[in-house]
């Protein structure tokens, strides 16, 4: 039977990779672009950043104890949380608070669901499924939940008449807000939609690939991405939900009445 070997792309094989960039820092230039050294300096980042995380997983894997592994697994919400508030460009009270308990319910209830019932780690903590699985969750719930809760606040600028008209005929603040909650919660899926849309046709995702080329059967790649695509769109949907929900309380006063103070500071 034949063995599958993992070829090492090695140091010279990785400075061909980076001529590619390099390509692209060039093309920019010359047309004028202008972000020829944010993409030089991003690409720096990304090689610094990601061989700091290849060392660290590797001690990591080593280390059999559930402490290490939930440390990187905060360190990356928090530095997911600091994301959202640099995307998000509408000033919310208490949005960290509202980012932080939507990511852990949200993207953080559907990882354990999906380690200890899908794919049945153990022990429950092991780094090796653990930290990638909840990476790709929490990147896609990160970027799902910013785009809910701009779109719901964009919303509720522009229908702000339309709003406080139906909560002067008697309606609740959750009833008047509904159709911006319901854009909101429509634009936080596209992405994962279209994703599910394109997978197989148009693209091989990530995992599956990288699956694939670590020489697993196509079937049982095929298997995983499938599974870890449906987690994905639920840590979405769910992270989302609560973010947006959330919104729509620090909106309205207990009297269900807009805040003037909200659109003061947007």
């Amino acid at each position: 039977m034949n063995q599958t070997v993992i070829v090492d792309p090695g140091a010279a094989n990785l400075a061909f990779s980076y001529g590619m960039i390099l390509l692209v820092v060039g093309l920019a230039r010359l047309g004028g672009a202008g972000r020829e050294k944010d993409l030089f300096w991003a690409s720096l980042r990304m090689i610094v950043q990601l061989t700091a995380v290849g060392f660290l997983l590797r001690l990591i894997f080593a280390v059999r104890s559930p402490l290490p592994t939930m440390l990187i697994l905060l360190l990356m919400g928090a530095f997911a949380l600091q994301v959202m508030g640099g995307r998000v460009t509408s000033k919310v009270p208490g949005f960290y608070r509202i980012a932080g308990i939507s990511l852990l319910f949200g993207c953080g209830g559907v990882t354990v669901y999906f380690c200890l019932l899908v794919i049945g780690a153990s022990p429950w903590y092991s780094p090796r499924y653990l930290i990638p699985l909840a990476s790709m969750i929490l990147g896609n719930s990160m970027n799902g939940a910013s785009l809910a809760v701009e779109r719901y606040l964009s919303e509720v600028r522009e229908r702000r008449d339309e709003i406080e008209t139906a909560l002067c005929l008697g309606a609740s603040s959750a009833t008047a807000s509904t159709p911006a909650l319901q854009q909101a919660f429509r634009a936080a899926l596209i992405p994962t939609t279209n994703s599910m849309a394109a997978a197989g046709l148009v693209t091989l995702p990530g995992m599956m690939t990288g699956q694939i080329l670590s020489g697993t059967d196509p079937m049982i790649a095929v298997k995983y991405q499938i599974a870890i695509m449906c987690a994905i769109v639920a840590g979405v949907a769910l992270t989302a939900f609560l973010a947006i929900h959330q919104c729509r309380k620090v909106c309205f006063t207990a009297f269900h009445q807009l805040r003037d103070d909200f659109f003061q500071n947007n």
